[in-house]
């Protein structure tokens, strides 16, 4: 039995969803919550295998929220949900531990169906959202970088910091520090003064 939890700031959308799933003989909704420390909580007490919460939220916003759960609850599965086809959020979700991403405009039906695939240990992706899933590996040593990487790593070369990256690419400064951290994993370096020596070697400036 699939025991889910839903979190989303707009009443509308948690009556749609249950209305949508509560004839399945395979889902059981444990409760639904408007903000992400409700949703903390009713993840300690009710413990649902599966959690379906929106990124922008009161209180505390999906991501953070996503974080504590999958470090208290590391098995629970979780997908993003919210009207932002971004791929900087969709990023910070996968890097907090999120197994999937939905848009709020997907058909109800695609709802039903992620919830079932991130069960069954899978990652659902929202069929209108392209993403390279390199953050989603365990792969260690050198990998390919996104072009948004690549453009970061060129401002790194340039010796700006984060704070002026984010403000120059108008994004948030924890989002460039998640892809600092991503392109240290993903070039097989240890730190953040190799990073910009790599960006240096490499001639990543403009």
């Amino acid at each position: 039995m699939i025991r889910l939890a839903i979190a989303e700031d707009h009443q509308s959308l948690i009556d749609g969803i249950k209305l949508l799933l509560e004839y399945e003989d395979d889902i059981e909704i444990v409760g639904a919550v408007n903000d992400g420390e409700a949703l903390i909580d009713l993840v300690r007490l009710k413990q649902p295998n599966v959690v379906i919460t929106d990124i922008r939220m009161p209180k505390t916003d999906g991501i953070t929220a996503t974080k504590t759960i999958k470090k208290e609850h590391p098995y629970t599965k979780i997908l993003g949900f919210t009207m932002f086809d971004q791929k900087d959020a969709i990023q910070q979700m996968i890097d907090a531990g999120a197994s999937g991403y939905l848009l709020k405009n997907s058909p109800l039906d695609e709802v039903l169906k992620a919830v079932r695939a991130v069960y069954k240990g899978n990652t659902y992706y929202d069929s209108n959202i392209t993403i390279e899933a390199e953050s989603n590996s365990n792969k260690k040593g050198k990998g390919k970088l996104t072009k948004r990487q690549v453009q970061i790593l060129g401002l790194i070369g340039q010796g700006k910091t984060s704070r002026e990256i984010a403000d120059e690419l108008f994004i948030g400064i924890h989002t460039v520090d998640t892809h600092r951290k991503n392109m240290i994993r993903i070039l097989g370096l240890h730190g953040k003064g190799e990073l910009m020596r790599y960006a240096l070697e490499k001639k990543y400036q403009f």
